[in-house]
């Protein structure tokens, strides 16, 4: 009795240790978006606002699968996240609320406001109509998801 007793102790301690040093991370993007897979094409199952303490409970490559404190649980790329324990406070001025996921792709690839001015006034010749035109398309994760599949490509869903 007394070693069943030890050994429940023990397995309690060791579920205690593994929750105590669980990793905690922010979400630093204004939205971030819980998916249902590990793919910017899976589900949104749930937004998470900026600064939003969120667990991991699992990684896969560039992705982490997480819950926050109200239970929503899901994929999210961890480029969204940070492990500074971000906080929005008021004041006399608004408080910056992150990058978008927008914004971080493209930092991502050294590319943001400024490159493209500077590319633009580089290449005064370009016409760049058509690019400002396609940068205001927006589509879907199913509507992409229809594209691969009606072009017969593998890989697109995981």
């Amino acid at each position: 009795m007394r070693r069943r007793t030890g050994i429940t102790i023990l397995a309690l301690l060791v579920l205690a240790a593994a929750a105590w040093s669980a990793t905690q991370l922010s979400v630093q993007v204004r939205r971030g978006k819980l998916r249902a897979r590990p793919s910017f094409l899976g589900k949104v199952v749930a937004d998470v606002p900026y600064g939003t303490r969120v667990t991991v409970l699992e990684e896969k490559g560039a992705w982490s699968r997480v819950r926050d404190d109200a239970g929503h649980s899901g994929w999210i790329h961890t480029s969204a996240l940070t492990e500074k324990k971000l906080e929005l406070a008021a004041g006399d001025r608004d408080a910056a609320t992150g990058a978008s996921g927008e914004e971080l792709a493209l930092a991502g690839k050294g590319f943001n406001a400024a490159v493209e001015a500077e590319f633009r006034d580089e290449n005064p010749d370009l016409d760049f109509t058509w690019v400002d035109r396609m940068e205001q398309f927006t589509v879907t994760p199913e509507e992409a998801l229809a594209f691969l599949r009606e072009g017969g490509v593998k890989g697109g869903e995981q």
